[in-house]
């Protein structure tokens, strides 16, 4: 009896040998011992699964980090764990491009993307608008985010709208708006001989006017 027992005990011995470390970690990992599973892991991902179960996230990010693409989903979720939010959001996208269906990486991702903190700033114009119009030598009203409909440029800044009664010089004509209509008499014919003249004084300054000929019909 005490040598059948013995012969057992060599023979478990035996098949935990062979068996190997990562058997055994394997059977340590499913029994919900990530601590006894760690030293017996190979490779970064699975050592970063358990470094991530035992909640050293950092140690797991950078196992993930070295295990590369295959391992996004992982990576945004230690990235999300050791205070890097807008990064994870990123990997979780990155993730969801091709895995568009996975509806618990969504709820993570929508999740995570509620810890990223809102970027509020004061612009001026509108980015590469507002350096040209300075350096035209025009100054842009101040963007408002809460009225983004608000006009690049007031009547004060703008030189082409800034009174619209201003007699035309060789250098600028009046927009024919609303505005400049209103200034015009309501007679038949004042609008279209307002025009005329108009068109005149920019052909007269730019040179292409024709020459008045001597004798008027």
């Amino acid at each position: 009896m005490r040598r059948g027992a013995l012969l057992a005990a060599g023979l478990a011995l035996a098949l935990a040998i062979a068996a190997g470390p990562q058997a055994w970690a394997r059977l340590a990992w499913r029994a919900g011992a990530p601590a006894l599973a760690l030293p017996l892991l190979e490779g970064d991902a699975p050592r970063g699964a358990a470094l991530y179960a035992l909640g050293r996230y950092a140690q797991a990010d950078a196992a993930f980090a070295r295990v590369g693409r295959s391992a996004t989903y992982n990576r945004a979720l230690t990235l999300a764990m050791t205070g890097r939010p807008e990064l994870s959001v990123a990997y979780f996208d990155a993730y969801l491009f091709s895995n568009r269906f996975d509806s618990d990486a969504r709820r993570s991702r929508d999740f995570v993307a509620t810890l990223v903190e809102p970027v509020v700033g004061e612009a001026m114009g509108h980015g590469r608008i507002r350096a040209l119009l300075a350096g035209a030598g025009v100054a842009a009203e101040a963007f408002d985010p809460d009225a983004p409909e608000r006009e690049l440029l007031s009547s004060e800044n703008d030189p082409t709208r800034a009174n619209a009664k201003r007699p035309v010089d060789g250098d600028r004509m009046v927009a024919a708006s609303d505005a400049w209509l209103d200034t015009l008499a309501d007679a038949p014919g004042v609008y279209l001989r307002s025009r005329l003249a108009a068109e005149m004084e920019r052909r007269r300054a730019t040179g292409t006017a024709l020459a008045e000929e001597g004798v008027r019909w």
